[in-house]
């Protein structure tokens, strides 16, 4: 007989084996103990709470069945072995009674079957429920929540119908016996199932620690990570005026099944600048699935690095890719491997770093035998096509200049990485830093020095900030401004904390720098011939080929590679691909073997990215090009675009006036140093030139328009690392055009102060148009320098909020210039609407506001209406997407009866009935400038719509009303 003692004897491993698992593992025993009644439903309650660990949860469970006594701790020891053991419940019973006097009891005692029965069907059992009335929608979108799985779903389902008597239980129990059974799962063999445990419990060893990318820490995972903005990335042919903003996703809905580019293919692409988080993103994933909190359709996860593939030279397969270099099956490998080709759709396989991968992407090269062997990058792009392993998922990440239209016909959804919003930059310093006080005075800092605040929407920043706080906050060590100031302010962390600790030096100073030259340069050396062929992890052998020894390893800018694939021969890696683009500035500006002619290959776009041949063959680019192998001529033409540029912002501010005091300081030759930085100067101008004389010239009667080329924000970058006006102007001073459109051009805060240093020398105003990219609040906030020389400002689909459009009106009531604004598509609410009042109130030659899907009430719209009464300029306002209902649009009528100006309004989609359509007539009657009047995608009934006719038959000006 089981007793207490014996319970009590195997606590540890009761723990351990409750805990060991996945969270499902968990709340299946929960199920069992349930049905047998073991447990009380307040017993469960008080075990089912969210945010718990599961240790605690286990512990308090244990407690709860031995006070239960013996009989609860003998069916606690069998619930568990049922959960390990995966078996399958009993079956329900063959029917069941049409009118049970106790139907909760009934969804009760066979909780763990119908828990089962419900998993492939909980989503349309939810929509029967609520279709029949049985639950509301709050209550199914609280099921439906994204952090639910659908087991736990169908749990929620079963907990709510416990305690609902509207019938709700009947309803259940009809609906699961009509649901077909299901069929026995295929990985009940030992070796499979102790395979799938195993790689679970690799998975989730490698992904339960975030290693910060100096590798002197390991951060719990849960503890530190950050939502990121993920977004569903959009194509501009597909825009409209009125389309709805981006769609965002949480990442538990990576795989949903909206928005296909591609419905027929298997990969999801997300896409995010260098130091966005991509990285960081997927480890959260496997993380989430390893520990059966997410992503549990899948049975199979196998993670991989691009930049470690690349080292692979010997051919492979599908078996060797995932055996051999993720984790290998201990018993059975050909009946695991058989598991996983019949049953792809319960794989998941992520690749990391695309960008980094040195292969350009070709889709003519067919390989559909999963066990021949061939080359990496052939079953890369086999598996991304679908060739192989069709019907499993992959997740695939790049940086978006590395992504070809080749490649995007094989994307099933693209999704962007927008980087940290300001909270998400506060809630990051928060969990960095849980000293009292110092989270709060960095989120001050940062606050007060809107340059630094905007580069830190990118994680990397984030975390220099995170890692120098005490030079920010404590040795005065000022406040960045560039993206450069911030590497040298990195670099003097990493020196300073490398010196002796009596050292008396606390800045960048000459003795510092001095100190550790040499090694500075040999690590610069092998950062540029690591860009200059592709490779991004380095051997030993390749260390001692660069002179690069221990001692200055021992710096820490370089760290053990992440995921080193079985066999690897290459352990070390720079902390981040942008620190290694650094090194190859740093190099490029101080050492004597670069030629200064040799720089216009990173500003001129030389690399092998810019012709389609030289992307499939770029190694035969370089040899044909007449440099010497090895030169740095020739590992600038080797180099990625995506690397180049950064390496050229880099390179401008390394060498603008503000460092050239620090640089002479190395004993460079001054006159070396004077030749790079005007070959540098030269080169962005010839570079700026050449954008501007691909301008076509402008159509009669339109204003001469620029759409910026793909590394047009680049160059403007480089010009803003080197802080000199003068060179600004000189810059732009020839650009004539009256349009100038940077649309889906990954337009962050960073890139918006650029831009406005830039743009604010203009000599003619222009209209700057930056929809669809992420420029925020804090971005707007960088915009304002140059708001002088815009004529319209264009804004749409960029999470901007009240607090940026307060700030944006006003500064934007001191710019004469400034005509139109078009706002859709962001996050603003009745909030703005005294500063939008204000500024149609003051700007007497104010031409058009367009507020489009926004979130404006008609609170907001009343107050607008007072500023539209004493405005006599604008003609166009557009406020299509929005919530002003028929209060609203009485306002807004009211204000434009005699209003001499306006030609075109658009309320559609504005939840207006017949009510706001009288008023709205009355308007048309008095109104004689109205030329088009948009009321589609409303309430207006028949009466509405007489009104209105009424009004048209008054009305002289009006010549489109829809």
């Amino acid at each position: 007989m089981y007793t207490q003692d014996a319970f009590q004897a195997q606590r540890s491993q009761l723990v351990e084996l409750l805990v060991s698992g996945s969270l499902e593992g968990f709340e299946s025993v929960l199920d069992w103990l349930l049905s047998w009644e073991v447990l009380s439903w307040e017993d469960y309650e008080g075990l089912s709470l969210l945010g718990q660990p599961v240790s605690h949860l286990a512990r308090r469970l244990l407690d709860t069945v031995w006070n239960k006594g013996a009989w609860g701790c003998e069916l606690l020891t069998a619930a568990v072995q049922e959960t390990q053991a995966d078996r399958q419940p009993p079956e329900l019973p063959g029917c069941w009674e049409p009118h049970s006097p106790h139907p909760a009891r009934d969804l009760q005692s066979h909780r763990p079957a119908i828990v089962r029965r419900l998993y492939s069907h909980v989503e349309g059992v939810l929509d029967l429920t609520q279709a029949r009335g049985f639950i509301s929608q709050y209550e199914c979108d609280e099921i439906r929540r994204p952090i639910f799985t659908s087991s736990q779903r169908a749990r929620s389902l079963l907990d709510l119908a416990t305690v609902k008597a509207n019938g709700l239980a009947a309803f259940l129990l009809q609906c699961v016996q009509e649901l077909p059974v299901p069929l026995a799962l295929p990985f009940e063999d030992a070796a499979c199932k102790r395979y799938m445990s195993k790689l679970r419990t690799t998975v989730l060893a490698q992904s339960r620690f975030l290693s910060t990318y100096d590798g002197t820490e390991n951060l719990c995972l849960e503890e530190i990570y950050t939502e990121n903005a993920l977004e569903i990335r959009m194509e501009a042919d597909v825009a409209g005026p009125l389309q709805q903003s981006s769609a965002t996703l949480g990442l538990e809905e990576l795989f949903s099944t909206r928005d296909h580019l591609n419905e027929h293919a298997d990969t999801v692409l997300v896409v995010g600048e260098a130091g966005s988080g991509k990285s960081t993103l997927l480890q959260q994933l496997h993380l989430l699935w390893a520990s059966g909190r997410a992503f549990q359709e899948f049975i199979f996860v196998f993670p991989f690095s691009c930049r470690q593939l690349q080292c692979l030279a010997k051919p492979l397969s599908v078996w060797t890719l995932l055996f051999e270099h993720c984790c290998w099956p201990d018993l059975g490998q050909q009946d695991v491997f058989q598991v996983l080709l019949d049953h792809p759709e319960r794989i998941l396989l992520t690749f990391d770093g695309f960008d980094e991968f040195k292969f350009r992407f070709m889709d003519r090269e067919r390989h559909c035998c999963p066990t021949a062997p061939t080359s990496v990058q052939s079953l890369l792009f086999n598996l991304l096509q679908g060739n192989l392993l069709k019907n499993a998922r992959k997740v695939l990440t790049s940086r978006p200049d590395a992504v070809s239209a080749s490649l995007r016909k094989h994307v099933r959804t693209e999704l962007s990485l927008k980087g940290f919003s300001e909270e998400g930059i506060e809630l990051y310093l928060r969990r960095r830093h849980r000293e009292p006080g110092v989270a709060d005075r960095l989120i001050r800092l940062l606050r007060a020095t809107s340059a630094l605040h905007s580069l830190c929407h990118l994680p990397v920043f984030s975390w220099m900030v995170s890692k120098c706080h005490q030079e920010l906050l404590l040795q005065g060590g000022g406040s960045p401004k560039t993206t450069t100031d911030m590497y040298l302010l990195i670099l003097q962390h990493f020196l300073l904390h490398a010196s002796p600790p009596d050292s008396a030096a606390h800045g960048l100073g000459a003795g510092l720098l001095r100190g550790r030259f040499p090694t500075l340069l040999r690590l610069g050396r092998l950062a540029l011939w690591g860009l200059g062929t592709c490779c991004y992890v380095f051997s030993t052998k390749q260390l001692q080929a660069a002179h690069v020894d221990s001692e200055d390893v021992s710096l820490g800018f370089l760290v053990r590679a992440k995921r080193v694939v079985p066999g690897s021969t290459a352990p070390l890696e720079f902390l981040h691909i942008t620190f290694q683009c650094f090194f190859a500035a740093f190099y490029l500006a101080l050492s004597a073997d670069t030629p200064p002619s040799s720089l216009r290959h990173l500003f001129n776009g030389h690399g092998p990215g810019c012709s389609p041949l030289a992307r499939v063959l770029p190694k035969l680019c370089v040899r044909g090009s007449g440099y010497k192998e090895g030169s740095v001529a020739a590992l600038l033409q080797g180099a990625e675009p995506h690397n180049l540029q950064i390496t050229a912002a880099f390179l401008a501010g390394l060498l603008s006036q503000e460092r050239r005091g620090l640089l002479a300081e190395c004993q460079v030759s001054e006159k070396a140093l004077l030749c790079r930085q005007a070959c540098t100067r030269r080169c962005l101008a010839r570079s700026l030139r050449k954008h501007f004389r691909c301008i076509p010239p402008a159509v009669p009667g339109e204003a001469k328009s620029m759409h910026a080329m793909p590394s047009f924000i680049w160059l403007v970058r480089s010009l803003y690392e080197m802080q000199e006006e003068r060179l600004a102007w000189e810059a732009v001073r020839r650009l004539d055009v009256g349009h100038l459109k940077l649309t889906f051009c990954s337009v962050g805060p960073a890139e918006c102060a650029a831009l406005a240093f830039v743009l604010r020398h203009l000599r003619q105003p222009v209209a700057l148009q930056l929809d669809h990219n992420s420029v925020g609040d804090i971005g707007v906030e960088q915009l304002l320098p140059c708001l002088g020389v815009c004529k319209a400002l264009y804004l749409r689909d960029n999470n901007v909020s009240d607090r940026g459009i307060c700030k944006l009106t006003e500064h934007a009531l001191r710019c004469e210039r400034l005509q139109k604004l078009a706002l859709f598509n962001n996050k603003l609410t009745d909030g703005c609407a005294h500063s939008m009042a204000k500024l149609l109130a003051c700007k007497q030659n104010f031409l058009a506001l367009r507020l489009g899907n926004n979130h404006i009430t008609a609170a907001g719209a009343e107050v607008l209406a007072q500023g539209l009464r004493a405005n006599t300029s604008l003609q166009f306002l557009g406020f299509w997407g929005n919530k002003v209902g028929d209060r609203g649009a009485q306002a807004l009528a009211e204000a434009l009866g005699d209003h001499q100006s306006l030609r075109w309004l658009s309320l559609v989609g504005n939840n207006i009935g017949s009510v706001g359509a009288q008023a709205l007539a009355l308007m048309l009657e008095k109104n004689v400038a109205l030329e088009e009047l948009c009321l589609e995608e409303n309430h207006v009934q028949d009466e509405g719509v007489c009104c209105l006719a009424k009004g048209l038959e008054k009305n002289s000006s009006l010549k489109v009303l829809k």
